[in-house]
C-alpha cells in the first residue's frame, strides 16, 4: 500500500506548477526557484507515490502527464485547494471574523450592555457565533469562567484570584419612586425609612444595597421583592412603593417613574469583564471585551446627563 507519510506541500505545488505551466524551467520561473530545485522536488513527489509522472520529450516541448500523473494530479489538487481554504479559515479566526463564544452575564447587563456589544461584533463580524448564559447568582458565573463552560462573564465586585478582568464602570445605588412622589434632586436615606419597599431576592446587588441602607440606619420595609427589573419598575409606577436599584437597572427617562440620588449616597456596584488565568482567548473573545469596554465607556459618558446617575 502507498504511504503518503514523506510527503510535503511544496512537492505538490512544485508538481502543479509544472502541470499547469509544461516546462520545468518555466515552473520555476513562476515559484522563483532554480530548475534544479524543481527537479527535485518532482523527483522526491516520484519516490513517494512511487512511480513516474511526467515523459519528458526533451528540447522545447512541453513535459506530458504520465497515466499515474493525471492520477496524482487531481488528487494533489484536491489537496491544495483544501489547503489554501484552511489557510483562508485561520486567518479570518485569527481576525476574530469567526469563531465562538460563550458569555456570562446578569439580568442587567443582558438587557443594557450586551445588546449594544453584540450588535456591534455582528457588523464587523457576522459570521462569529455567540451563545449566552444567563443567572442572578455570581458563583454560576465564576464555576462557568473557572471549568471553561464560559470563555468571558460580566461579574459584580471583587473578582479575585484565578482570574483576570478589566473594569467596565461603577454602577451607582439610586433611589425609583412613584414619579412627583419626591422634589426633584437627592432624597435624604432618614425620610425613607418608612417607605413601602419593593426589593429583590438575595443576589450580590440587594445584599449590597441593604448593607449600604443598614449603615445608614435604614431597615427596608419590604411589601414586595421580584428579581425581575421590569417588574420592579412596574410595581414603582403603580405605586407601591419605592426601590433602591443599580443605575444600569433603570431607564431614567421611563414613563411614570422617577430617578433620585440618595443623601448619602450608597455604595455603588464595580461591573467588570472577566475571564479565566492562563487561558488562551481565542481572537474573538478579544474583539468582544474590546467592544464591550469601548460600549461601556460611552454608556458612562452618556450617563453624565442624568443628574441621579452621574
Amino acid at each position: 500500500m502507498t504511504t503518503l507519510r514523506d510527503l510535503e506541500v511544496r512537492h505538490l505545488i512544485a508538481f502543479d506548477a509544472v502541470a499547469t505551466e509544461g516546462t520545468f524551467g518555466r515552473a520555476a520561473e513562476k515559484l522563483g526557484y532554480t530548475q534544479s530545485a524543481i527537479s527535485q522536488q518532482i523527483a522526491a513527489l516520484e519516490r513517494v507515490v512511487g512511480g513516474k509522472l511526467f515523459d519528458r520529450p526533451g528540447g522545447p516541448r512541453p513535459v506530458e502527464l504520465t497515466p499515474l500523473g493525471s492520477e496524482v494530479l487531481d488528487a494533489a489538487r484536491d489537496l491544495l485547494t483544501r489547503i489554501e481554504s484552511a489557510g483562508h479559515r485561520i486567518d479570518r479566526f485569527r481576525s476574530g471574523e469567526i469563531g465562538e463564544i460563550t458569555v456570562g452575564t446578569f439580568q442587567s447587563t443582558s438587557a443594557a450592555v450586551l445588546p449594544l456589544v453584540i450588535g456591534r461584533l455582528r457588523e464587523r463580524f457576522p459570521g462569529a457565533e455567540v451563545r449566552v448564559f444567563e443567572t442572578d447568582h455570581d458563583y454560576e458565573l465564576f464555576e462557568g469562567l473557572a471549568n471553561g463552560d464560559l470563555d468571558v462573564s460580566f461579574l459584580v465586585g471583587d473578582i479575585g484570584p484565578g482570574f483576570q478582568s478589566r473594569q467596565l464602570m461603577e454602577d451607582p445605588l439610586v433611589l425609583l419612586a412613584p414619579k412627583d412622589r419626591f422634589p426633584a434632586g437627592p432624597v435624604s436615606l432618614k425620610t425613607l425609612a418608612q417607605e413601602p419597599t419593593i426589593g429583590q431576592h438575595a443576589n450580590s446587588c440587594q445584599l449590597t444595597c441593604e448593607m449600604g441602607l443598614r449603615e445608614s440606619g435604614i431597615v427596608p420595609n419590604y411589601v414586595f421583592r421580584t428579581n425581575d427589573n421590569g417588574t420592579v419598575a412596574a410595581m414603582v409606577r403603580a405605586g407601591m412603593g419605592v426601590a433602591y436599584m443599580p443605575a444600569l437597572c433603570v431607564d431614567p427617562w421611563a414613563y411614570g417613574i422617577s430617578v433620585h440620588a440618595t443623601e448619602p449616597k450608597l455604595p455603588p456596584r464595580t461591573i467588570s469583564i472577566a475571564w479565566r488565568s492562563g487561558r488562551t482567548q481565542s481572537p474573538l473573545a478579544e474583539q468582544f471585551i474590546d467592544i464591550t469596554v469601548d460600549v461601556c465607556t460611552e454608556l458612562v459618558e452618556k450617563r453624565k446627563d442624568v443628574p441621579a446617575v452621574a
